[in-house]
Protein backbone atom coordinates (compact mmCIF):
# COMPACT_ATOMS: atom_id res chain seq x y z
CA UNK A 1 0.00 0.00 0.00
CA UNK A 2 1.37 3.41 -1.00
CA UNK A 3 2.03 5.54 2.08
CA UNK A 4 1.21 9.25 1.78
CA UNK A 5 2.22 11.81 4.39
CA UNK A 6 -0.35 14.63 4.59
CA UNK A 7 1.14 17.79 6.11
CA UNK A 8 -1.75 20.19 6.59
CA UNK A 9 -3.05 22.34 9.46
CA UNK A 10 -6.68 22.58 8.26
CA UNK A 11 -8.54 19.68 9.95
CA UNK A 12 -11.40 19.71 7.43
CA UNK A 13 -9.02 19.38 4.50
CA UNK A 14 -7.04 16.68 6.33
CA UNK A 15 -10.25 14.71 6.82
CA UNK A 16 -11.24 15.08 3.16
CA UNK A 17 -7.78 14.01 2.01
CA UNK A 18 -7.75 11.04 4.38
CA UNK A 19 -11.15 9.79 3.18
CA UNK A 20 -10.24 10.14 -0.50
CA UNK A 21 -6.80 8.60 -0.10
CA UNK A 22 -8.10 5.61 1.84
CA UNK A 23 -10.90 5.10 -0.69
CA UNK A 24 -8.22 4.71 -3.35
CA UNK A 25 -6.11 2.30 -1.31
CA UNK A 26 -3.51 4.81 -0.11
CA UNK A 27 -2.34 4.75 3.50
CA UNK A 28 -2.57 8.25 4.98
CA UNK A 29 -0.16 9.56 7.62
CA UNK A 30 -0.92 12.97 9.11
CA UNK A 31 1.13 15.85 10.49
CA UNK A 32 -0.11 19.29 11.54
CA UNK A 33 3.25 21.05 11.90
CA UNK A 34 6.49 21.09 9.96
CA UNK A 35 8.37 19.66 12.94
CA UNK A 36 5.97 16.72 13.18
CA UNK A 37 6.26 16.19 9.43
CA UNK A 38 10.06 15.97 9.52
CA UNK A 39 10.02 13.58 12.46
CA UNK A 40 7.36 11.38 10.88
CA UNK A 41 9.05 11.36 7.47
CA UNK A 42 12.28 10.17 9.09
CA UNK A 43 10.65 7.59 11.37
CA UNK A 44 8.23 6.17 8.78
CA UNK A 45 9.43 7.16 5.28
CA UNK A 46 6.44 7.83 3.02
CA UNK A 47 6.10 7.10 -0.69
CA UNK A 48 4.80 10.64 -1.32
CA UNK A 49 4.12 13.84 0.61
CA UNK A 50 1.24 16.30 0.29
CA UNK A 51 2.52 19.51 1.88
CA UNK A 52 0.88 22.81 2.78
CA UNK A 53 3.25 25.79 2.77
CA UNK A 54 1.42 27.74 5.49
CA UNK A 55 2.32 25.65 8.51
CA UNK A 56 2.11 27.05 12.05
CA UNK A 57 5.77 26.54 12.97
CA UNK A 58 8.02 26.18 9.88
CA UNK A 59 7.55 27.57 6.40
CA UNK A 60 6.72 24.73 4.02
CA UNK A 61 9.63 25.61 1.74
CA UNK A 62 12.04 24.94 4.62
CA UNK A 63 10.36 21.58 5.18
CA UNK A 64 10.98 20.74 1.51
CA UNK A 65 14.66 21.72 1.77
CA UNK A 66 15.10 19.63 4.92
CA UNK A 67 13.55 16.54 3.33
CA UNK A 68 15.52 16.99 0.12
CA UNK A 69 18.74 16.82 2.12
CA UNK A 70 18.20 13.07 2.49
CA UNK A 71 15.25 11.92 0.38
CA UNK A 72 13.95 12.02 -3.20
CA UNK A 73 10.37 11.22 -2.17
CA UNK A 74 7.81 12.98 -4.42
CA UNK A 75 6.53 16.17 -2.75
CA UNK A 76 3.30 17.78 -3.97
CA UNK A 77 2.67 21.23 -2.54
CA UNK A 78 -0.90 22.21 -1.65
CA UNK A 79 -1.09 25.96 -1.14
CA UNK A 80 -3.34 28.98 -1.26
CA UNK A 81 -0.31 31.03 -2.33
CA UNK A 82 -0.84 31.62 -6.03
CA UNK A 83 1.99 33.94 -7.08
CA UNK A 84 4.59 32.72 -9.54
CA UNK A 85 7.31 33.65 -7.02
CA UNK A 86 5.86 31.30 -4.40
CA UNK A 87 5.55 28.51 -6.95
CA UNK A 88 9.13 29.04 -8.06
CA UNK A 89 10.39 29.01 -4.44
CA UNK A 90 8.73 25.68 -3.75
CA UNK A 91 9.82 24.06 -7.00
CA UNK A 92 13.39 25.31 -6.66
CA UNK A 93 13.50 23.94 -3.13
CA UNK A 94 12.69 20.49 -4.52
CA UNK A 95 8.91 20.13 -4.80
CA UNK A 96 7.76 17.92 -7.66
CA UNK A 97 4.42 19.63 -8.22
CA UNK A 98 2.42 22.63 -7.01
CA UNK A 99 -1.36 22.48 -6.61
CA UNK A 100 -3.17 25.73 -5.83
CA UNK A 101 -6.08 25.73 -3.37
CA UNK A 102 -8.94 25.22 -3.89
CA UNK A 103 -8.32 22.21 -6.07
CA UNK A 104 -10.16 19.30 -7.63
CA UNK A 105 -9.67 16.16 -5.56
CA UNK A 106 -9.70 14.04 -8.73
CA UNK A 107 -6.93 16.17 -10.29
CA UNK A 108 -4.85 16.06 -7.12
CA UNK A 109 -5.10 12.28 -6.90
CA UNK A 110 -4.22 11.95 -10.58
CA UNK A 111 -1.10 14.06 -9.98
CA UNK A 112 -0.27 11.97 -6.92
CA UNK A 113 -0.57 8.74 -8.89
CA UNK A 114 1.62 10.18 -11.66
CA UNK A 115 4.29 11.28 -9.16
CA UNK A 116 4.44 7.92 -7.41
CA UNK A 117 4.41 6.10 -10.75
CA UNK A 118 7.41 8.13 -11.97
CA UNK A 119 9.25 7.39 -8.74
CA UNK A 120 8.73 3.63 -9.01
CA UNK A 121 9.48 3.35 -12.74
CA UNK A 122 12.57 5.56 -12.90
CA UNK A 123 14.86 3.22 -11.01
CA UNK A 124 18.47 2.60 -12.05
CA UNK A 125 18.11 -1.03 -13.12
CA UNK A 126 18.07 -0.44 -16.86
CA UNK A 127 19.90 2.89 -17.09
CA UNK A 128 23.58 3.82 -17.01
CA UNK A 129 24.42 5.65 -13.83
CA UNK A 130 27.37 7.62 -15.21
CA UNK A 131 27.14 9.85 -18.30
CA UNK A 132 30.45 11.25 -19.51
CA UNK A 133 30.80 14.12 -21.98
CA UNK A 134 33.84 16.08 -23.12
CA UNK A 135 32.96 18.88 -20.73
CA UNK A 136 31.26 17.36 -17.68
CA UNK A 137 30.26 14.08 -16.02
CA UNK A 138 26.77 13.31 -14.73
CA UNK A 139 26.35 10.81 -11.89
CA UNK A 140 22.68 9.83 -11.93
CA UNK A 141 22.96 7.72 -8.80
CA UNK A 142 24.55 10.49 -6.74
CA UNK A 143 22.60 13.26 -8.53
CA UNK A 144 25.75 15.26 -9.13
CA UNK A 145 27.49 16.93 -12.06
CA UNK A 146 31.23 17.56 -12.16
CA UNK A 147 33.50 19.61 -14.42
CA UNK A 148 37.28 19.89 -14.27
CA UNK A 149 36.93 22.72 -11.78
CA UNK A 150 34.84 20.60 -9.41
CA UNK A 151 31.21 19.85 -8.67
CA UNK A 152 28.57 22.02 -10.36
CA UNK A 153 25.83 23.17 -8.01
CA UNK A 154 22.40 22.66 -9.55
CA UNK A 155 19.04 23.52 -8.03
CA UNK A 156 16.54 20.62 -7.73
CA UNK A 157 14.61 22.00 -10.71
CA UNK A 158 17.74 22.30 -12.84
CA UNK A 159 18.73 18.77 -11.92
CA UNK A 160 15.26 17.38 -12.72
CA UNK A 161 15.30 19.06 -16.13
CA UNK A 162 18.77 17.71 -16.90
CA UNK A 163 17.79 14.25 -15.67
CA UNK A 164 14.76 14.06 -17.98
CA UNK A 165 16.85 15.09 -20.98
CA UNK A 166 19.59 12.58 -20.11
CA UNK A 167 17.04 9.79 -19.80
CA UNK A 168 16.08 10.54 -23.43
CA UNK A 169 19.67 10.90 -24.69
CA UNK A 170 19.82 11.57 -28.41
CA UNK A 171 16.06 11.90 -28.78
CA UNK A 172 14.15 15.18 -28.89
CA UNK A 173 11.91 15.87 -25.91
CA UNK A 174 9.01 18.22 -26.55
CA UNK A 175 8.60 21.41 -24.56
CA UNK A 176 5.25 20.21 -23.27
CA UNK A 177 6.66 16.89 -22.09
CA UNK A 178 9.47 18.64 -20.24
CA UNK A 179 7.08 21.08 -18.60
CA UNK A 180 4.76 18.26 -17.54
CA UNK A 181 7.54 16.09 -16.11
CA UNK A 182 9.50 18.83 -14.36
CA UNK A 183 6.82 21.36 -13.33
CA UNK A 184 3.53 19.48 -13.62
CA UNK A 185 0.26 19.97 -15.53
CA UNK A 186 -0.29 23.53 -14.28
CA UNK A 187 2.79 24.62 -16.25
CA UNK A 188 2.20 22.60 -19.42
CA UNK A 189 2.05 25.74 -21.57
CA UNK A 190 4.53 27.95 -19.70
CA UNK A 191 7.46 27.83 -22.12
CA UNK A 192 9.05 30.85 -20.44
CA UNK A 193 9.99 28.70 -17.42
CA UNK A 194 11.61 26.18 -19.72
CA UNK A 195 13.65 28.77 -21.63
CA UNK A 196 14.88 30.36 -18.40
CA UNK A 197 16.00 27.06 -16.88
CA UNK A 198 17.61 25.80 -20.08
CA UNK A 199 19.62 29.02 -20.21
CA UNK A 200 20.71 28.46 -16.59
CA UNK A 201 21.79 24.89 -17.32
CA UNK A 202 23.76 25.97 -20.38
CA UNK A 203 25.55 28.69 -18.42
CA UNK A 204 26.58 26.16 -15.80
CA UNK A 205 27.52 23.26 -18.09
CA UNK A 206 28.36 24.40 -21.61
CA UNK A 207 31.81 25.86 -22.41
CA UNK A 208 30.08 28.27 -24.78
CA UNK A 209 26.43 28.67 -23.67
CA UNK A 210 25.47 30.60 -26.81
CA UNK A 211 26.68 27.68 -28.96
CA UNK A 212 25.84 24.59 -26.88
CA UNK A 213 27.25 21.16 -27.71
CA UNK A 214 25.21 19.01 -25.33
CA UNK A 215 21.96 20.79 -24.42
CA UNK A 216 20.61 21.37 -27.89
CA UNK A 217 17.49 23.08 -29.17
CA UNK A 218 15.42 20.88 -31.47
CA UNK A 219 13.74 23.35 -33.88
CA UNK A 220 9.96 23.13 -33.79
CA UNK A 221 10.07 20.45 -31.13
CA UNK A 222 11.92 21.11 -27.89
CA UNK A 223 15.35 20.07 -26.66
CA UNK A 224 17.66 17.06 -26.71
CA UNK A 225 20.76 15.94 -24.85
CA UNK A 226 23.84 14.82 -26.81
CA UNK A 227 26.76 13.45 -24.77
Amino acid sequence: MTRVLVVESDPQLVRALRINLQARKFQALEAVTGTDALELAAACPPDAILLDLGLPDIDGVEVIRSIRAWSTVPILVLSARRTSQERARALDAGANDYVAKPFSMDELLARLRAATRRETTSGPADRPMLVITEDFTIDLAEKTVRREQGEVRLTPTEWHLLEVLVHHTGAPVSRRQLLLEVWGPAYADNTTYLRVYMAKLRRKLEPNPSHPRHLLTQPGMGYRFEP
